[in-house]
């Protein structure tokens, strides 16, 4: 078992991915429940008017009076992004930088598992926990649709969760990348997380600000969530979110194979 890094990674990590679970589900399950009384609500369309325009186009209020719309400005806007992101960027932080602070990291690298081999494994598992939260969170909304009335399609659920999925496994290869290259988990989770604010502060400016509007496009964020992720169909941009964490993670593997493990 020691040998397989994937597998064994994965079961140390499952009871931490049932609890990511069970949130992600609660708070589907709370946000789609609020959708009744939203729809039913007299004046809506009046009450959203009255919000600047650079707000309705920031969390795409002009949908809000759909099931679609709603679950995007409600969950895709902040609050999935920013559970994604924190799964991802503290589990890649410790994939590789938290094994060699503990100590653990000689342990693996003195059996067959070469650093190259275990950098990938890592990131293996890191995409499979991603995807694991990704699928809960599509049938979570499918079932809560279902039960609630949001008339949201499968495909949008899809395409919605896609989204999450790669945001988080962009930020996550990223954290490993940095923490396979320094060894320090500090500055993994430092610096992917500067980057996260970054580009969402990016994302955020270029809705607001006209001079920064051309440069949007460049944030993951802009990638991800553009036009609510629910009902956007497939777009091209994700294809940035896959490649920019491999890209990432490729240019890391070379400096931690050449890195001397056991001198730190």
């Amino acid at each position: 078992m020691l040998r397989n890094v994937y597998l064994k990674s994965l079961r140390d990590q499952r009871r931490g991915l049932i609890g990511w679970s069970i949130g992600i589900v609660a708070l589907v399950l709370m946000e789609s429940a609020l959708w009744p009384s939203i729809s039913g609500m007299a004046g809506l369309r009046e009450f959203l008017a009255n919000y600047p325009e650079p707000l309705r186009k920031l969390l795409n209020l002009d949908a809000f009076g759909t099931g679609t719309g709603f679950l995007n400005a409600e969950l895709f806007s902040m609050l999935l992004p920013i559970l994604f992101l924190v799964f991802a960027i503290s589990r890649g932080a410790r994939a590789i930088a938290g094994e060699e602070e503990l100590g653990t990291l000689e342990v693996l690298l003195v059996t067959r598992v070469s650093p190259v081999r275990l950098a990938l494994e890592q990131a293996a598992v890191l995409a499979t926990a991603v995807l694991t939260l990704g699928a809960v969170l599509f049938g979570a909304i499918v079932v809560c649709s279902a039960i609630f009335g949001l008339h949201i399609a499968i495909g949008a659920a899809l395409t919605g969760a896609l989204s999450m999925v790669l945001l988080g496994i962009e930020f996550g290869w990223l954290a490993l990348a940095v923490g396979a290259a320094t060894g320090k988990r500090t500055v993994a989770l430092a610096i992917t997380s500067v980057f996260a604010v970054g580009a969402y502060v990016l994302y955020v400016a270029s809705k607001l600000v006209e001079a920064v509007r051309p440069w949007g496009p460049a944030s993951p964020f802009h990638q991800a969530i553009e036009g609510g992720p629910l009902g956007a169909g497939l777009p091209a941009e994700y294809g940035w979110l896959a490649l920019a964490g491999a890209v990432a993670l490729v240019a890391a593997l070379p400096v931690f194979d050449r890195r001397d493990i056991a001198g730190v």
